[in-house]
């Protein structure tokens, strides 16, 4: 396998490529670095990377890309570049996520027509479901997006699967639910939560707690991706998730148990465009795709608080 990589430099991108490489295939990064969140955790994410003699690295945007030139040289795209953060997705930044995440994607997608690609695997979320869906969710749930950056990715996975029906490209979608791990984005809730528990800080805990989320470790999210690349059927959405459903209050007690520190946490009013609820039926990943999560939650919290541990004795 020669595989692209968009968002290589980024937390999921990052492990994917190594992955890849891991396994004997020869990988081409992208990564512009958008200013979303400090370029120095990025190149962290790229030095072994960089040293890899069957790894290419391409400072750019999909916008400004030989894609053409690049496409005919690989046999599987990963298309994992996006603007992140539920939160931000509102108001003027907005046109950053339409730019990013959706005409960015059409771009990819027609660079790629009549290109000899086996398969393009494109970085879904669950929050394309918004808080309507059943529990657990399947595939087939009416998409309800309940923030813009939910519907850029959804209006960018249904770009994916336009270009499967009316040119054959082989796209398949794999909606990731809620991924943490090593390297995690310093916005998200694990990353905050650990590092105010190392720091002995306060805890910003939007809503009560009661929440709760269908929690993947990052390598399970990697393995689904890789399966998705080889054995994905084109023109089809999976769900990935890591198969149990935690509120973020029981969260915190694992937290406070692996870090042996008591956490000062401080209630704000809940976000626009946070879901109450997620939980992913994976029958689907799991009968075309052999996938099963294998990292419990407890085993993945440990593997990132030790992670963090190393970064902040290292600064």
């Amino acid at each position: 396998m020669k595989a692209l990589v968009t968002g290589a430099a980024g937390f999921i991108g990052s492990h994917l490529s190594e992955r890849l490489l891991e396994r004997g295939h020869s990988v081409i990064g992208i990564d512009n670095f958008t200013d979303y969140y400090p370029r120095e955790i990025k190149e962290t994410n790229l030095s072994s990377l960089r040293t890899r003699s069957n790894f290419e690295f391409l400072e750019t945007s999909i916008e400004d890309a030989p894609l053409k030139d690049v496409v005919n040289n690989v046999t599987h795209v990963f298309h994992l570049a996006a603007q992140a953060g539920v939160r931000r997705s509102w108001g003027d930044d907005f046109s950053i996520y339409t730019s990013l995440n959706v005409d960015a994607t059409q771009r990819l997608l027609e660079s790629c027509v009549n290109s000899d690609i086996e398969r393009l695997v494109y970085a879904s979320s669950s929050s394309i479901y918004g808080d309507g869906a059943r529990i657990p969710t399947r595939e087939d749930e009416r998409p309800q997006p309940l923030s813009p950056y939910g519907v850029t990715k959804l209006a960018a996975e249904h770009l994916c699967m336009l270009y499967h029906a009316n040119y054959g490209l082989p796209t398949v979608a794999v909606r990731y639910f809620t991924v943490y791990g090593p390297r995690q984005r310093p916005d998200m809730a694990f990353n905050r939560f650990l590092q105010a528990l190392i720091l002995g800080q306060p805890i910003s805990l939007y809503g009560q707690g009661d929440q709760t989320r269908d929690f993947t470790f990052v390598e399970d999210a990697v393995a689904a991706t890789m399966m998705a690349g080889t054995n994905g059927h084109p023109g089809t959405a999976y769900n990935i998730g890591g198969g149990s459903r935690v509120s973020i209050n029981q969260v915190l007690d694992m937290m406070q148990i692996i870090t042996e520190r008591t956490a000062d946490i401080q209630h704000h009013d809940a976000q626009k465009g946070d879901v109450k609820d997620t939980y992913a039926d994976t029958t689907l990943a799991r009968n075309h795709l052999d996938f099963s999560p294998r990292v419990q939650l407890e085993d993945g919290i440990l593997a990132e608080y030790q992670w963090l541990l190393s970064r902040l004795s290292n600064h």
